[in-house]
């Protein structure tokens, strides 16, 4: 009897979204009305997600810094590091292959009312308003860079707190992490409610007159999945870094490429790194700070859009100026936010660095939405993946795992 019950388990959650993935596809080219309306099924799951992620971030970051018994590494900075030469080394993806393969936009005029960040300064100015913003508010407005920095300041007061407090928030972590399980297993029908509606009510046609660009963003990002992240982990761990890179890709980024949202993907990540056996202590910080500031994919939009207009407008590029556009799209790319479409905002930041004024700007922006049916979920795939494979590279490194 145990054998054939055995036989008959149910399909892992990979399995099933990618069933989704096909049953979405099959409804959308059958009857289009009918993907339109489980679209409903998609809103659901990715609202769900974006409502659990807030709370969770500041509920384990304090349950996890609170409990933390002195001795316990936690081996961040080492993720830090890794997390800034990524980004970094993304964004220098993004402008080789925009060297290698330059590719020029279809300009055209868009709305006003958008608004984009004036400088490098404004960043700055805005990440630290982030910080110190109020703990309702940031809750409300799903701002992580608050919500961690309450969460570390909530965790250390609470560290000198009593047992009983400590193990009461320990406690409450664990009942928000199994609210979060429980919204995960419903990823395939978001899957499948996200993928049929999105084919029935765009579909790719909008795509093909930016096929170019489009292969250059999405092949830079692949590249720095299949090659720049392997490398990087290879030197950090001096092991075969695929077992780990795929695993992630697969866990990770299929759920990230479909919900596009970092930040609603944070919940995937804490589950999958439970999965890898990794140290709670480590990833419960290391997560939800990746999906702020670990933004690969952001860094290589950044570049590769932006020396799309400046092809487009002519203007010739030197070797200094292209490291410096380097350098600005990771600390750029580092201020975008976990949610789709994100990073576009930043690029006339970019943009500046050449003199291009931000109604030309804006209008790259414009094109960055009409290509960001593939390119955003491509994007967010190679972000969220990254925080796993980074976090796991750490403590490898570290002789964990």
């Amino acid at each position: 009897m145990t054998e054939r019950s055995s036989s008959f388990r149910a399909p892992s959650l990979v399995l099933q979204i990618v069933i989704g993935l096909i049953a979405g596809i099959v409804l959308a080219m059958a009857w289009p009305a009918g993907a339109t309306a489980v679209g409903l099924l998609g809103t659901v799951f990715i609202s769900a997600l974006k409502a659990v992620a807030p709370v969770l971030v500041l509920v384990l970051v304090t349950a996890s810094i609170a409990n933390h018994q002195h001795g316990q590494k936690t081996h961040i900075r080492m993720i830090l590091l890794l997390y800034v030469i990524g980004t970094l080394a993304a964004a220098l993806v993004g402008v080789a292959a925009s060297f290698l393969f330059p590719s020029k936009l279809a300009l055209k005029a868009v709305e006003a009312g958008m608004s984009a960040p004036g400088g490098i300064g404004e960043v700055l100015k805005t990440l630290l308003m982030q910080i110190v913003d109020n703990p309702v508010h940031a809750l409300l407005n799903a701002n992580y860079i608050g919500l961690l920095a309450w969460a570390v300041g909530l965790g250390l007061a609470l560290r000198h707190a009593s047992q009983t407090t400590r193990t009461l928030v320990s406690d409450l972590s664990d009942a928000i992490t199994w609210v979060v399980r429980l919204v995960i297993k419903l990823a395939p029908l978001g899957v499948f409610g996200i993928v049929a509606s999105l084919l029935a009510e765009s579909g790719l046609g909008a795509l093909k007159q930016y096929a170019h660009l489009l292969a250059v963003l999405v092949g830079a990002m692949l590249f720095m999945a299949f090659i720049g992240n392997p490398l990087i982990v290879a030197v950090v761990t001096r092991r075969n870094p695929y077992p780990l890179v795929l695993r992630c890709l697969r866990e990770s980024g299929i759920t990230a490429f479909f919900t596009r949202s970092s930040a609603a993907n944070i919940p995937v990540n804490m589950e999958l790194c439970r999965k890898l056996g990794l140290h709670e202590e480590t990833y419960s910080v290391a997560i939800p700070l990746g999906a702020t500031i670990n933004m690969a994919g952001a860094a290589i939009t950044i570049s590769v859009l932006t020396l799309a207009a400046v092809n487009t407008l002519g203007y010739p590029v030197d070797l200094p100026t292209a490291l410096l556009l380097s350098v600005l799209a990771a600390v750029g790319a580092c201020g975008a936010s976990g949610v789709p479409g994100g990073s576009l905002l930043l690029i006339p930041l970019a943009c500046g660095l050449f003199g291009i004024s931000n109604d030309i700007a804006m209008q790259v922006v414009a094109v960055g939405f009409i290509v960001g049916v593939v390119q955003d979920s491509a994007e967010t795939a190679l972000n969220s993946s990254t925080d796993v494979v980074f976090v796991a590279a750490a403590e490898q490194a570290r002789g964990r795992g």
